[in-house]
C-alpha cells in the first residue's frame, strides 16, 4: 500500500493521510473516516472546492 496525502486545493487544508491501494481508494477512505459512505456521498460544497489525492512521495 501507498500512503495518501488528500487536500483541498482551494485552501491547501491537509484533509486526511493515510495508506490506500490507490487514489480513489484513500478519498473513499478519507470520506468513511468523516462518517460518509463514499467520496461520492461527500456534500457537493465540499467537492467543488476542489480534492486532491496525493501520493505522499510525491509532496517533495
Amino acid at each position: 500500500m501507498v500512503i495518501y496525502q488528500i487536500k483541498q486545493t482551494t485552501s491547501g487544508a491537509v484533509l486526511w493521510t493515510g495508506q490506500a491501494t490507490n487514489a480513489d481508494c484513500a478519498l473513499d477512505a478519507m470520506a468513511r473516516e468523516a462518517g460518509y459512505t463514499d467520496y461520492n456521498a461527500l456534500p457537493d460544497t465540499i467537492r467543488s472546492g476542489g480534492i486532491v489525492a496525493m501520493e505522499l512521495t510525491d509532496l517533495r
